[in-house]
């Protein structure tokens, strides 16, 4: 049963009172329903917890209470079978289409798979597939641009210097692998990849990454951090062992921007998850609407964050 946004608070609250839940964010094991009265129910199933994600999802949430969608979410928590049992989860309630931010570009054609024999379609966030014939769509980050644009920002200032630099990736086998190789194969020949290791999007990993790779590469000039969070977990070892390295990153969070104000950052790339989740809702209704006016690929813009430019820098995530 749909429930009209205008009861939604009065349910909420005799949910709380039992110990369900039916509106909310998704703790990452169990799903969560928000109530519309338009004619589409949609599942989100997010990857993961960090900013970007929390922020992707208040996008679509925000956005489906506008277009009145009934919206169900869940959370893989950086699993890709669970990102599967999410899918069939989605399917077994009905859904006209189901939302995907995946944990790995190579697990999800499996979820596409197992969507396509219930007659349900996918709609992606953050990647695209070398085949997109099987989806419905997809909002996207052009991934290798953002890794491009910080390449780009180290070759402009090291000016023709010879330069170690290393690279705190996010999970392998994800978006991560295109953002860094955007990144990797745009530097200039002046600049060497002396390290390479995953983060896992984690900021207690992503320190303990960057502490390895200081003491094994004392020389170190720039590093390339896959998300501002884990740049601060980066962060916090290069100012422990007294490095000068400079760091480059991605996301455009308030945080990440004020990092680079006061000169912590060399620099970011801003993409707000909020223009990522709001598009990705919005279109995935009018392809479902089959709206010839919706383009099937829809690009998150891009703005490169430095000192120069930090006062212009988008908001990140929706209020």
């Amino acid at each position: 049963m749909r429930i009209p946004a205008r009861h939604r608070t009065a349910l909420v609250a005799a949910a709380l009172s039992t110990g369900l839940i039916l509106t909310g964010c998704s703790n990452g094991d169990e799903t969560t329903a928000a109530a519309g009265d338009g004619k589409y129910t949609i599942g989100f199933v997010n990857g993961n917890n960090t900013e970007f994600h929390t922020c992707l999802q208040g996008a679509i949430e925000k956005k489906a209470e506008e277009l009145g969608v009934e919206l169900y979410t869940a959370n893989s928590t950086q699993d890709a079978g669970k990102e599967l049992s999410n899918i069939e989860d989605m399917i077994s309630r009905g859904v006209d289409a189901v939302i995907v931010q995946t944990v790995n570009v190579d697990a999800v054609e499996a979820d596409i798979a197992k969507a396509k024999a219930a007659n349900v379609p996918i709609y992606l966030t953050s990647v695209l597939l070398d085949d997109m014939d099987d989806v419905l769509g997809a909002s996207v980050v052009p991934l290798a641009d953002v890794g491009k644009m910080d390449a780009q920002l180290v070759e402009k200032d090291a000016a023709g210097k010879q330069v170690e630099v290393g690279v705190v990736a996010g999970a392998p086998g994800a978006a991560s692998d295109v953002l860094v190789g955007g990144f990797t194969d745009n530097l200039p020949g002046t600049a060497k990849v002396v390290a390479n290791q995953p983060g896992m999007f984690s900021p207690a990993k992503a320190q303990e990454v960057a502490e390895n790779m200081i003491q094994a590469h004392p020389g170190l000039d720039y590093v390339f951090v896959a998300n501002e969070e884990m740049a601060f977990g980066a962060l916090n070892a290069f100012k422990a062992a007294k490095s000068s390295v400079k760091i480059v990153t991605n996301n455009g969070t308030e945080r990440g921007v004020e990092a680079v104000k006061n000169g912590t950052f060399l620099g970011t790339v801003s993409n707000p998850a909020q223009t990522t989740g709001a598009n990705a809702l919005e279109s995935a209704v009018k392809l479902l609407d089959k709206d010839k006016s919706v383009e099937k690929i829809t690009r998150t813009p891009l703005t490169l964050v430095t000192k120069d430019t930090a006062d212009q820098a988008p908001a990140y995530c929706a209020e």
